[in-house]
């Protein structure tokens, strides 16, 4: 067997990896649907503002959205990496594992921006702290965005695995003494 072929058999078959991987995959999925749970059942009335919801503001609707697709992945990626077509494809979970990662960091992003404006206004447009009439809105959103700020670090950590598991395949590159020399 080669060099080539050992690495790539370890790599893409060392258990405690892959258990760390597919048990993050896994735990994603209670994450995001309890991202959407929490997001989408929250809503709240006052008499004197209204109503506020999901569809009023297109962050919240953007990290349901997120999280559905996280939640979705997750769930086919947890069962492909098991599957042994799947398994050789590292550059498929590395790719797929950095677009997530990305759409979850941009909607965490999001609604992190709304919640700051619904705690403290912006005095310089007139707006006031919507959760001091809404309490009960905010405080669902900020243990939304927990749990969806949970999930970012789980797939985070699956985009260092993915990552390893692509480019340990590779040899470090070769430096001769005289490119040794001219770096020091």
């Amino acid at each position: 067997m080669s060099n080539n072929n050992i690495a790539e058999s370890s790599n893409t078959q060392n258990p405690i990896l892959k258990l760390l991987d597919c048990s993050l995959r896994v735990s994603v999925i209670p994450l995001s649907v309890a991202t959407i749970w929490l997001t989408v059942t929250n809503k709240q009335d006052n008499s004197i503002y209204g109503d506020v919801k999901v569809n009023n503001l297109l962050g919240l609707k953007y990290m349901v959205c997120t999280s559905a697709i996280c939640a979705a992945y997750a769930l086919f990626a947890a069962i492909a990496s098991w599957i042994r077509y799947f398994v050789t494809k590292a550059w498929l979970f590395f790719v797929s594992d950095q677009i997530v990662a990305y759409l979850m960091v941009t909607s965490g992003a999001a609604v992190m921006e709304i919640l700051y404006l619904a705690y403290n206004g912006d005095q310089k447009v007139t707006w006031s702290e919507a959760c001091d009439s809404y309490g009960k809105f905010c405080n669902k959103m900020k243990v939304a965005l927990i749990l969806h700020a949970l999930a970012v670090c789980c797939f985070m950590v699956l985009a260092l695995i993915s990552a390893y598991r692509v480019f340990s395949k590779f040899d470090p590159p070769f430096f001769s003494k005289q490119d040794n020399e001219e770096r020091t």
